[in-house]
């Protein structure tokens, strides 16, 4: 279809109006990107600043920190293309920072986990518009036929959270407290405001389609509940015929059900699952949905692995992780430019296989495994990760046409922040359960505060984490050097998990387009939106 003469000019460079632009997005999605892989090498100490060193919060209650950001993220994506029609992209983009930047606040005031847990998800309100709402303003100044390069720049932050989050993490609560890894982004939202009333053009609300208030009522909280009832597992010992347990997954499954079902009626719904009618979309998102569940999962133990089973601060956990990250760098501005010229069916399973490799390197971790070789597995794993994730965005996204962009991409990234959640917590579950697989040590039975003994795994993790709270328990050093062991293959088994994971998600990227794809981008009139 011949192009309207309103269709925006644009250049084949990304020129300086582009980069001033990008500036505002970067900080924004930086902030919100940064604050999961700031909170990941947190969680250990979560664990006892909320409990106690004897009788800990459980790893799986703790990770809700991270599980309950990534659903506020989730829920508040499909809504942010309804809300920037209604407010305007420019008054919705500082509207989230502040919302971000206040819940940031707010969670450093926390008096329990649960408090913690909610204020959390204030605060993912806010972050979950910062991505897509950046996205839509670069798509609209760059223009659809950079969409390569666009997603590179777009992938700067993601390149970023996972080398500065757990460096930033370990050295604010090592020198600190955990409460900075929070008040941290109290002036970095500050900048952002300023930065963003000056680098970005007023835009006028108009009238925007109905908003799917049904929608909205089933699908979060559906997928609350069932995750709520995964995680439970631990405290119920595994008894998945506990009423908190199958209760909570019954009743979510059936919210999640009514959401699919509701979705095919209106005219405009919260997510579009018509559009998985389009081969290349759908298979896209199937894969992009077994990775992100897989890798970030997986990832979000590394940290915990330092601390707990190697004895390291929380700044050095921080710097051992960075690598995987580094290797992301290397790679992602690569494929930015090669899916513009390659089929991304010829570069997604590239950068999975080598995942694949960097996981079964984490699968045979022990209490000694040498520092060279775990920074190598990571490394190759960011290696894996840079060619993955904005390939998988770009080739969904260049099969469709005018309003499909903006449906289309609302999947694909709330596809990515749901994953994240089921990873995490599935993974979080395993880990726990694995740790209380461990004996009880002998004579700690009866000890007050210790909630019906200590296992071997606990007193391991104690005696490199809080020596000191050893002491008056004279424990018998076999049974600790015990627990180690064990220890380090509760988390090796759990790695296993999300290896298998990244082998399942080769099969749907074998099926990704191995020609070179048409875009339909430019089939509309207008520059696409990238969220609805």
């Amino acid at each position: 279809m011949s192009q309207p003469t309103t269709q925006p000019e644009y250049p084949d460079t990304i020129d300086a109006a582009v980069l001033k632009i990008a500036g505002v997005v970067v900080l924004g999605a930086v902030m919100s990107i940064l604050d999961i892989t700031v909170v990941n090498v947190a969680l250990p100490t979560f664990q006892v600043e909320f409990g106690s060193p004897e009788n800990p919060v459980s790893y799986s209650h703790v990770a809700w920190t991270v599980t309950a950001y990534t659903l506020a993220l989730a829920t508040v994506i499909p809504l942010t293309g309804w809300a920037a029609d209604r407010f305007g992209t420019k008054r919705l983009y500082m509207m989230a920072i502040f919302l971000f930047t206040a819940g940031s606040a707010l969670c450093a005031t926390a008096q329990s986990i649960d408090m913690l847990i909610a204020f959390r998800v204030l605060q993912g309100l806010g972050g979950g518009m910062l991505m897509p709402l950046g996205m839509t303003i670069m798509t609209r100044a760059a223009g659809p036929h950079r969409m390569g390069r666009l997603m590179a720049i777009l992938g700067v932050p993601m390149l970023l959270g996972p080398i500065l989050g757990p460096i930033l993490g370990g050295w604010l609560i090592q020198v600190a407290s955990w409460h900075w890894i929070f008040l941290i982004n109290v002036p970095l939202g500050v900048v952002a405001l300023v930065y963003a009333w000056f680098a970005l053009a007023k835009d006028t609300p108009h009238r925007s389609e109905s908003l799917d208030v049904v929608g909205v009522a089933l699908m979060s909280p559906g997928l609350a509940l069932f995750l709520f009832g995964v995680s439970s597992l631990p405290a119920e010992n595994g008894d998945f015929g506990a009423p908190r347990v199958w209760a909570s997954m019954l009743v979510g499954l059936l919210l999640m059900g009514a959401f699919v079902w509701h979705s095919f009626r209106p005219e405009h719904p919260l997510l579009d699952l018509r559009l998985f009618r389009n081969r290349n979309l759908t298979v896209s998102i199937i894969t992009m949905f077994l990775f992100a569940a897989a890798f970030f999962g997986g990832l979000l133990l590394v940290p915990t692995y330092f601390q707990q089973v190697r004895g390291e601060s929380t700044l050095q956990a921080g710097l051992l992780v960075a690598p995987q990250g580094l290797g992301a760098m290397v790679t992602m501005p690569i494929a930015g430019r090669l899916v513009d010229k390659v089929p991304v069916g010829r570069i997604v399973p590239v950068g999975l296989a080598l995942i694949v490799i960097g996981m079964f390197g984490l699968t045979q971790l022990t209490a000694t495994t040498p520092y060279p070789l775990i920074i190598g597995m990571l490394i190759v794993m960011g290696f894996g990760m840079g060619a993955t994730m904005m390939p998988l965005f770009t080739s969904a996204l260049k099969t469709l046409a005018g309003p499909q962009v903006a449906r289309g991409s609302t999947l694909l990234n709330i596809t990515q922040q749901i994953a994240s959640s089921c990873g995490v917590a599935t993974m979080s579950v395993i880990l726990t359960n694995q740790l209380n697989n461990s004996p009880i040590i002998p004579g700690t039975e009866n000890i007050p505060g210790l909630d019906g003994g200590l296992h071997e795994t606990q007193a391991a993790i104690l005696a490199n984490t809080r020596p000191e709270s050893l002491i008056p328990l004279h424990l018998d050093p076999v049974a600790i050097a015990r627990g180690l062991v064990e220890a380090a293959e509760a988390f090796a088994n759990t790695f296993w998990v999300a290896w298998i994971l990244v082998i399942l998600t080769l099969i749907p990227a074998l099926m990704l387009p191995r020609k070179r794809e048409v875009s339909h981008l430019l089939d509309d009139k207008a520059p696409p939106a990238v969220v609805d």
